[in-house]
C-alpha cells in the first residue's frame, strides 16, 4: 500500500497544543516520514500499523499524538486516576528504554509549560515487585509499559483490570516479531477478551513494525476481524548501501586458512575506516568464536584496544548484555559481535556500518539487520555481506538485489493453535462467567483465530473440563466447569495456575548426555537434541558420539571414535532460508543456465552477473564457473525455481544418496523430505537417512536398490495425504517429544509452578513421556494434535510443500534425474558436505569441498569437456 498520506508539518503542528509544537519544533526541527503520516490519523483515532526502519522516529509517531491528547484532557481537568494507554512490547529491555524514551519529553515539556499536567508512565512485568503492585493500584500509571504476559495477567487480575476499562490507545511495538509466533496469537486472543469484557468498547489500536511483508496481514493480525485500518508504509524512507563482500578471488581453490584470513582481513580493514561496527553471525556458536579471533588479531597487530570488542547474544546473562549496550549506546565500543539478540530496537545508539557473516537468509532479516546502522532517519544505512564459499555467494548476491530492488519476504502467522486457545479460555473464564457460544464468537474476531471451527473449540472445551477419561490418574485435572452444558466457570485453584504458568515461552532444557555405561559427557540444548535421530554422530567437547535415544532429560550415547559427524553442534540455531528468497535463487540460476545454453558468450554472463548485481569482477566469474561447471557436469540439467533435479550419487560406504535439488528453503524441505523418507523407508522396508538444507535434501539408502524409480515417490506423495504422512512420520521423533511437552505445559496439562512452587524439570520431562504414550491412544487429543500442527505448519512449512507438490502435478515444476554416479555434481557438495561443517571439521570441510571440485574437473575431462577455468585471469 503506497498511498499512504503524508502531512505537512505545519498541518501537524496545528493539530498539537502550542507548547507540544513548540518543544517539538526546538528540539527536531521537522518530522521524520512516518511522523508525518501517523500522528494526524492518530489523533483523528484510526487503527494504524506504522511500518518503517529503526531509528526512523516510530516511537514518537505513535506517542506524540497520544501525549498531546492526555495533555489535553489535564488541561481541561478530565485526567483521572486510570490507565489510558497501554504499550506492549516483546523485550523487557525495550520496556526500560521506552520509560526513558517517555520521561525526557515529559521533563523537558515541563521547562516549557509549568503547568504542564501530570502524566505518569509506569512499567508493569514480570520484574515488578508486589509493593510497586501495590502502589499502582492505589496511583495507576496513564501510560502502562507491559509485555504480552503480564498484559494478559493484568487483565485477569480483578483489581488491576478495574484501572483497565478506560483504555484508549494499545500499542504493540516489534509486532512483526509476534506476529510469527505464538506470543502473538496469546496477545491477539487476549486483547479481544480485553475488548469485549474489560473495556467494553472499542479503543485504538497502533502497531510499530520495521521492514516486513505483507503488511496487510500484518495490520489485520492487528485490528483483528472486521475493524478498519490505515497503514503507513515508510518502509524505504532510508537510504540503503548494500555490498556483497568474497574475501578471496577463487572461493573454491583457497585453502581454510586463506578463506579464513580474507574474512577477518575484510572485517579489519572495514572496522578502521568506520566509527562503530556490528558484525551479525547467524549463531551465538558463530558470535563467541569471531568475537574471540577479532580480540586476538586485535592484540597481536596493535591496532584496536581489545576492550572495545564485546559479544552479545541471548545466552549470555541479563547483565552482561545490558553492559554491552550501555557501553555501546556512550560511543565506548569499536565492534560489537551479535547474533540474533541485537536485531530488535533496543537503542543501542550510533553505528555506522553493519557486517554480515554469510547469508541471513531472508530480506526482511537482511533489511532489519542493516538498518541498525546510521540510526538517523536522514544517515546512510550501510551494510556490508561476507560471504564463505560458492552457494552463500550466489544466495547473497540474489538476496541483496531483492532488498534494492524493495522484494521482502511473507512472514508466517500461527493459525488456531490450540494450547494458546487453553489459556485464552482459563484465563477469560477467570474475568467473568460467560456463555461458551459468546467466547467462541469473541475468541473469532482474533485474527489468528478467525478460522476456528467449533469442533476444535469444543475439544478443547472437553479437554479443559477433565472429559478426557482416564487423564485424572495422570495428575491431570479440569480447570474449568461447565454448567447446564453453557456457562463457564473456573475451577477452584484455576487462577493461581493461570497467573504462574500462562505465556507461551517453553523452558528450555539443558539434556545431559549419558554413555551407555553411564558416564557423563556433558549438555546439549532441548533445540539440538530435538533434531537428532538415532545412528546421527555428532560432537561435544570436542569428541564425537553416535546418538542412540533419549530419557526424560537425558540423551544416551555412545562413543564413535573417528567417525565424521553427520549434524554440526550449531545445526539447531540455523536460520532457514525464506521460501520467497529462496524461489528468487533458483530463478537467477536458470536465468544464467539459460544464457549459457543459448551460447551468450562467457564475458557478456560475467558483465550481467557483475552490474546487476553490484558484486566485483572476481566474484561475478566464482559464480558464472559454478554454475557453467553444473551445467557440463550434468548435461544441461541446472535445478532452479521450475526444475527438481534427483541426482543419484553411489558413494565410498556403500550408500546409495538420493539428491534432490530442490530450492525452496530448509521448512518446505523439512516437511517433504520427511514424506518421502517415510514412504521410502516403508516400501522397501529398510532405514533411510535423511539430510536437509535449504537448496535440497539426501535420502540415503544402503546400495541394494539398483532400479529404484525415485520419481514414483512424487506420484505416492500428494497434496491431499503430505499432511497425515509428515505426521505420522514425526510420531516417532525426538522432536516430537519435546514439543509436546512444550505444548502441554502450554495447555496447563503439565504446570510449570504448582502451589507456588517451580516444578523439577526432570520430573515434568518424564511426566510428559508417560502422558504422550497415553494420550497416542486416544482419538484426536487436543494437545497431541496441537504438537502436530505446530511441527508441521510453525516450525516445518507443510503449505509450502503442498504448493511445491501442486506445481509439480500441474507440470509447473518439472522433475529430472541424473545418475548414478561416483563423483557428486558441484551443486551437490554443500548439501552433502551439510555435515562436516562442524567447526573442528572447518579445515577438513574445505580439504573436501577442494577434492570434489577435483573429482569434477577430472569427470568433465573424461567426458571430453576440458573446462578452461579461468579463476587465474581475475
Amino acid at each position: 500500500m503506497s498511498n499512504t498520506y503524508f502531512y505537512s508539518d505545519e498541518e501537524i503542528y496545528n493539530l498539537l497544543r502550542p507548547y507540544v509544537a513548540k518543544w517539538f519544533k526546538d528540539k527536531y526541527g521537522a518530522f521524520t516520514p512516518p511522523q508525518r503520516a501517523a500522528i494526524p490519523l492518530i489523533k483523528q483515532n484510526y487503527n494504524v500499523l506504522v511500518s518503517s526502519p529503526t531509528g526512523s522516529g516510530k516511537t514518537l509517531a505513535a506517542f506524540l499524538g497520544i501525549l498531546d491528547s492526555l495533555f489535553e484532557m489535564g488541561d481541561r481537568g478530565e485526567l483521572e486516576d486510570k490507565v489510558y494507554a497501554v504499550y506492549i512490547s516483546p523485550l523487557r529491555a525495550l520496556n526500560n528504554d521506552m520509560q526513558r524514551n517517555l520521561l525526557e519529553p515529559l521533563s523537558e515539556l515541563r521547562q516549557i509549560n509549568p503547568k504542564l499536567p501530570d502524566v505518569r508512565v509506569g512499567i508493569r512485568t514480570s520484574d515488578t515487585t508486589s509493593y510497586e503492585k501495590q502502589k499502582m493500584l492505589k496511583r495507576p500509571p496513564h501510560i502502562l509499559i507491559t509485555t504480552p504476559e503480564s498484559f494478559g495477567i493484568s487483565i485477569t487480575s480483578p483489581k488491576f483490570s478495574q484501572k483497565l476499562t478506560d483504555v484508549k490507545w494499545v500499542i504493540i511495538d516489534e509486532i512483526h516479531e509476534l506476529a510469527n509466533s505464538k506470543r502473538g496469537a496469546y496477545l491477539s486472543g487476549m486483547l479481544e477478551i480485553f475488548r469485549s469484557l474489560i473495556t467494553k468498547k472499542e479503543f485504538v489500536r497502533i502497531g510499530l513494525s520495521a521492514t516486513v511483508s505483507p503488511l496487510e496481514e500484518i495490520a489485520q493480525f492487528l485490528v483483528g476481524k472486521g475493524r478498519e485500518y490505515r497503514i503507513v508504509d515508510a518502509r524505504f524512507v532510508k537510504p540503503i548501501d548494500i555490498k556483497v563482500i568474497s574475501p578471496v578471488k577463487d572461493l573454491v581453490h583457497s585453502s581454510e586458512s586463506e578463506v579464513d584470513e580474507g574474512i577477518y582481513k575484510t572485517i579489519l580493514n572495514e572496522i578502521k575506516k568506520h566509527r562503530t561496527t556490528l558484525i551479525f553471525t547467524n549463531t551465538r556458536h558463530a558470535t563467541e568464536r569471531v568475537a574471540y579471533k577479532l580480540r586476538k588479531l586485535a592484540e597481536s597487530e596493535k591496532i584496536l584496544d581489545t576492550d572495545s570488542i564485546e559479544a552479545h547474544h541471548s545466552s549470555l546473562s541479563r547483565d552482561v548484555r545490558l553492559d554491552v549496550e550501555e557501553k555501546l549506546k556512550k560511543g565506548l565500543l569499536k565492534v560489537v559481535v551479535s547474533s540474533t539478540s541485537l536485531e530488535l530496537g533496543i537503542d543501542i545508539g550510533y553505528i555506522d556500518l553493519v557486517i554480515l557473516l554469510s547469508s541471513p537468509k531472508s530480506v526482511s532479516r537482511l533489511l532489519q539487520r542493516i538498518g541498525r546502522a546510521g540510526h538517523h532517519i536522514r544517515n546512510i544505512s550501510k551494510g556490508r555481506i561476507i560471504v564463505v564459499d560458492r552457494d552463500d555467494l550466489v544466495e547473497c548476491s540474489v538476496l541483496a538485489k531483492l532488498a534494492r530492488d524493495r522484494k521482502i519476504d511473507n512472514i508466517h502467522v500461527p493459525k488456531n493453535p490450540l494450547d494458546v486457545l487453553s489459556q485464552l479460555i482459563v484465563g477469560a473464564s477467570l474475568i467473568s462467567t460467560l456463555d461458551k457460544e459468546e467466547l467462541f464468537n469473541i475468541i473469532k474476531r482474533s485474527y489468528n483465530f478467525s478460522e476456528l471451527s467449533e469442533d476444535e473449540y469444543s475439544l478443547i472445551l472437553r479437554y479443559l473440563s477433565g472429559d478426557f477419561f482416564g487423564l485424572e490418574l495422570k495428575n491431570v485435572y479440569a480447570k474449568i466447569r461447565i454448567k447446564d452444558e453453557k456457562l463457564i466457570y473456573p475451577k477452584k485453584g484455576s487462577r493461581m495456575i493461570f497467573y504462574t504458568n500462562s505465556g507461551t515461552i517453553p523452558d528450555e532444557a539443558m539434556i545431559s548426555v549419558i554413555t551407555e555405561t553411564g558416564r557423563y559427557v556433558g549438555n546439549l540444548e532441548e533445540e539440538f537434541v530435538e533434531i537428532l535421530t538415532p545412528g546421527d554422530i555428532f560432537v561435544l567437547s570436542g569428541r564425537t558420539y553416535e546418538f542412540i535415544g533419549s530419557k526424560g532429560s537425558k540423551v544416551i550415547v555412545k562413543e564413535a571414535i573417528g567417525q565424521r559427524p553427520t549434524v554440526p553442534s550449531w545445526f539447531s540455531e540455523m536460520l532457514p532460508l525464506a521460501y520467497e528468497s529462496a524461489l528468487e535463487v533458483g530463478k537467477f540460476r536458470r536465468e544464467i543456465a539459460d544464457m549459457i545454453r543459448r551460447g551468450v558468450r562467457k564475458e557478456e554472463i560475467i558483465e550481467q552477473i557483475s552490474k546487476e548485481y553490484e558484486i566485483s569482477k572476481s566474484a561475478a566469474i566464482s559464480i558464472y564457473t559454478y554454475i557453467l561447471e553444473q551445467y557440463l557436469f550434468t548435461n544441461g540439467k541446472v535445478p532452479s525455481d521450475n526444475l527438481i533435479l534427483i541426482e543419484i550419487y553411489d558413494d565410498e560406504e556403500g550408500v546409495r544418496n538420493y539428491i534432490f535439488h530442490a530450492l525452496y528453503g530448509r521448512r518446505a524441505l523439512d516437511a517433504l523430505s520427511r514424506a518421502f523418507a517415510y514412504v521410502l523407508s516403508e516400501e522397501l522396508d529398510t532405514d533411510v537417512k535423511v539430510s536437509v538444507t535449504d537448496n535440497g535434501f539426501v535420502l540415503g539408502v544402503k546400495n541394494e536398490l539398483p532400479n529404484y524409480d525415485i520419481t514414483s515417490l512424487f506420484s505416492k506423495v500428494t497434496v491431499d495425504n503430505v499432511y497425515e504422512i509428515v505426521a505420522k512420520a514425526v510420531m516417532r521423533t525426538e522432536m516430537l517429544k519435546r514439543r509436546f511437552r512444550h505444548c502441554a505445559e502450554r495447555s496447563f496439562m503439565i504446570l510449570r509452578k504448582y502451589k507456588g512452587r517451580e516444578t523439577n524439570l526432570e520430573r515434568r520431562e518424564l511426566n510428559s513421556e508417560i502422558l504422550l504414550k497415553a494420550v497416542k491412544e486416544m482419538d484426536n487429543f487436543p494437545v497431541l494434535k496441537e504438537t502436530i500442527r505446530e511441527i508441521l505448519e510453525d516450525h516445518m512449512d507443510i503449505m509450502r510443500a503442498k504448493e511445491i507438490l501442486k506445481k509439480v502435478n500441474e507440470g509447473e515444476i518439472k522433475i529430472d534425474t541424473f545418475g548414478p554416479t561416483n563423483v557428486p555434481s558441484p551443486f551437490s557438495h554443500s548439501i552433502i558436505l551439510k555435515g562436516h561443517s562442524d567447526v573442528v571439521l572447518a579445515e577438513d570441510r574445505r580439504e573436501l569441498m577442494k577434492k570434489l571440485h577435483d573429482r569434477v574437473i577430472e569427470f568433465l575431462r573424461q567426458k571430453g569437456v576440458n573446462i578452461d577455468l579461468e579463476y587465474t585471469s581475475v
